[in-house]
């Protein structure tokens, strides 16, 4: 069973924050509102956790899409291949924002995902998902909850996405209504950028 958990966005309790960076470290699945959608995660180094949310996904984890929910640019280069200025002046223009950023990465990455030859990298505008990375040391992963429904792509409700989710995960933050409008995604792996979806993000900053 999941607890539901309430967060205030403009002015996020440390208590609050503290109590779901434990459930990660514990190797717990949460689901936490970003700048757009809804989002399922966990602590990127614990194996067994991305597992689950691989089953939950119905992917191979080596072969999964998911996204690196960061605090910052500052731990990049953990996981990022050296970019160059024009691709970092991007990412200063858009982050924290509303997209992922498809990046060369590096050999430090988890073991799991040390064959990939790219990584996606999000750092939402969203003090919630910002103070839960910065409070574990490390990103999670990001990977958005769909629906079922054909007219919304989208679960907004916290309180509904609880009822779906309940047995599948450990807490379910609520950080009030998400958005149903997804990160736009764009690849600066080959230096020139390439737009993948175009989604909330404004193509304004390339």
């Amino acid at each position: 069973m999941a607890e539901l958990m309430r967060i205030y966005e403009e002015n996020p309790n440390p208590r609050e924050i503290s109590k779901a960076v434990n459930v990660l470290k514990r190797g717990g699945l949460i689901i936490y509102p970003t700048d757009t959608v809804y989002g399922l995660g966990c602590d990127i180094t614990n194996v067994k956790a991305l597992e689950r949310v691989a089953k939950i996904k119905q992917v191979k984890l080596e072969k999964s899409n998911f996204s690196f929910v960061c605090h910052d640019l500052s731990n990049l280069s953990d996981y990022v291949k050296q970019i160059d200025t024009s691709t970092f002046k991007i990412l200063k223009r858009a982050l924290p924002g509303p997209y992922t950023f498809i990046l060369p990465g590096s050999k430090n990455l988890p073991n799991p995902f040390k064959k990939r030859k790219t990584v996606g990298i999000r750092v939402p505008k969203n003090n919630i998902a910002l103070e839960i990375v910065k409070q574990l040391g490390n990103p999670i992963i990001s990977t958005s909850i769909r629906d079922e429904d054909s007219i919304l792509e989208y679960t907004t409700d916290p309180e509904l996405i609880l009822e779906k989710w309940d047995n599948l995960v450990d807490l379910v933050i609520d950080g009030g209504y998400g958005d149903n409008h997804a990160s736009t995604i764009i690849d600066l792996s080959q230096g020139k950028p390439v737009v993948v979806r175009e989604g909330k993000g404004s193509l304004e900053i390339l």
